[in-house]
């Protein structure tokens, strides 16, 4: 059976801000190892559409670091596994999944994130972290 692993990305390490990811890492795993990599750009996609930006690749299982509630449940929705809270070497990440070995986080969720358009941030009454503008 394939799978394709997709890895927040940033300079050979696992990005740490799903939503405000620039690129991912692809892996294509068969019969237990990974058999293909690329890095594709997410050519500016927000929150919202990165999940569909994943299921429109085939992707079955995202590595990422931090992420958000709204980025979860729409990931959930298009039954994407997801393995937060994790950080490092995005290949060797990639490949304890496969090995069954990745340590990660299933309760990661930025508390930072909301399921709004940021340009309006000023109208709510919290701290966006510096990630609005």
């Amino acid at each position: 059976m394939k799978t394709k692993i997709a890895v927040t990305y940033e300079n050979g390490e696992v990005f740490q801000h799903f939503g405000h990811t620039k690129e991912f890492k692809f892996y294509t795993v068969e019969d237990k190892k990974i058999v293909d990599s690329e890095i594709v750009p997410t050519m500016g996609s927000g929150h919202s559409m990165l999940a569909d930006f994943l299921l429109l690749n085939g992707v079955t299982v995202l590595i990422c670091g931090g992420i958000g509630g709204g980025a979860k449940a729409a990931l959930a929705q298009k039954g994407i596994e997801l393995r937060g809270g994790v950080s490092g070497n995005a290949d060797e990440k990639a490949q304890a999944y496969v090995d069954g070995t990745l340590e990660y986080n299933a309760a990661v969720e930025c508390t930072h994130h909301h399921d709004h358009d940021h340009e309006n941030c000023s109208e709510h009454d919290h701290h966006c972290g510096g990630h609005c503008h």
